[in-house]
């Protein structure tokens, strides 16, 4: 310490950060979790608005999912970070939101008795649109299903540990989407895969 009894900013802010970033100070504690989450945030975000998007079909509603879901992903951070996979996590929360949100849809489609049309989905082929239009007819666990499998590549036990459902249950889910998608598209029975 100098005679006259004051540090230079310099060793001031020397040993904030040496404080700060020593192992076991609460300052570290909070700076890395916000941090991690920060870099998983950036990482997984728009992944995670693009499923919800093709479940919902709309993809403003799918970005307001998507954050409410990351919201719950902050308030269990701390925990879900140490999981194999925080992504499936949290998508799994977002799916979860998402069927909750387009059977609400449905039913208030149903109650007004009008056929609005829903939302776009950027990211999709013109070719595609038929496609996407009939995935929105189907019921919200099929439709997940459809999505995860062939818009995701995801297998049957990532689908059935996203849908928290067994992967026989998946499977059931995959067969009636593609069988309903068939005769939505009318294309036979062999038509879609």
């Amino acid at each position: 310490m100098p005679a006259n009894g004051v540090r230079s900013n310099a060793v001031q802010m020397t040993d904030v950060h040496v404080a700060a970033t020593a192992p076991g100070s609460r300052t570290r504690d909070m700076v890395e979790p916000a941090a991690e989450f920060d870099v998983f945030f950036r990482a997984e975000f728009q992944r995670v608005v693009r499923t919800v998007s093709l479940i919902v079909g709309d993809r403003g509603r799918a970005e307001e999912i998507a954050q409410d879901a990351f919201v719950r992903l902050l308030d269990h951070w701390v925990k879900v970070s140490r999981y194999e996979q925080p992504g499936s996590w949290v998508r799994r929360v977002a799916i979860r939101m998402a069927g909750r949100a387009a059977a609400r849809d449905r039913k208030r489609r149903t109650l007004e008795g009008s056929s609005q049309p829903m939302g776009t989905v950027s990211g999709i082929g013109e070719t595609d649109t038929d496609v996407v239009a009939a995935v929105k007819l189907l019921p919200p666990g099929q439709r997940a299903a459809i999505v995860l499998f062939y818009f995701e590549d995801r297998p049957v036990s990532e689908i059935a540990s996203l849908l928290e459902c067994s992967p026989a249950t998946a499977r059931v889910q995959l067969h009636k989407a593609r069988r309903r998608l068939a005769t939505i598209l009318g294309e036979g029975a062999h038509g879609v895969a």
